[in-house]
């Protein structure tokens, strides 16, 4: 599917009523009926309502992988590698919650090849805030048991928020982004008395 315009309203609508009703409910016209577009000139844009399943999830993880990798490049102290990394991605899921509830609920609907293929993504993302966790303890600066379970725990921080947050609540994003980060480095009993973190 093109990056047009009308093919990024096609997915936005997908998003939000794969949200709302599932993607089971959801049918191809409900998709063309939230944009204006009749079925034959739906399927001009787009070939399936799988399709634009697997353009959303896709995009996703891409997007989360490509904003962990940035975020941790700057620096090679563990505490503030796990700390940026970690507040990258609640701000990630703070701001697109419906991408991450779909992501979550609908994995199920993938078909193969690409249910694998987006486990394969998820299973990377995941390795990457454990080696994070590994090399804090490597370096003597973490004190966990299972470098696994303490990546698990940081990442469901932020699909936690993907599920409560909201632009006008009473946290703003920012405050929330630096609290979570704060827990973070709290899970692995991080040392941060060293110079350059905090």
């Amino acid at each position: 599917m093109s990056g047009s315009p009308r093919s990024d309203d096609i997915r936005a609508a997908a998003l939000d009523l794969f949200t709302r009703f599932g993607y089971e409910a959801t049918t191809m016209a409900d998709i063309g009926a939230a944009i204006g577009v009749r079925g034959p000139s739906l399927y001009k844009h787009v070939a399936s309502k799988q399709e634009l399943l697997v353009q959303i999830t896709r995009r996703t993880m891409d997007e989360l992988l490509a904003q962990h990798r940035a975020a941790v490049a700057t620096t090679e102290d563990p505490a503030e590698r796990l700390r940026r990394a970690t507040e990258t991605h609640v701000r990630y899921h703070a701001r697109h919650r419906l991408e991450a509830f779909v992501g979550n609920r609908e994995l199920r609907s993938l078909q193969e090849p690409f249910r694998a293929e987006v486990l394969a993504r998820r299973a990377e993302y995941e390795a990457c805030f454990r080696d994070l966790v590994s090399a804090g303890v490597a370096a003597g600066r973490f004190r966990v048991v299972s470098a696994r379970l303490a990546s698990y725990a940081i990442l469901d921080l932020g699909m936690g928020v993907a599920v409560w947050f909201r632009e006008d609540g009473e946290i703003g994003e920012d405050a929330v982004v630096w609290e979570y980060g704060e827990l973070a480095l709290r899970i692995v009993g991080a040392d941060t008395t060293a110079p350059g973190v905090g």
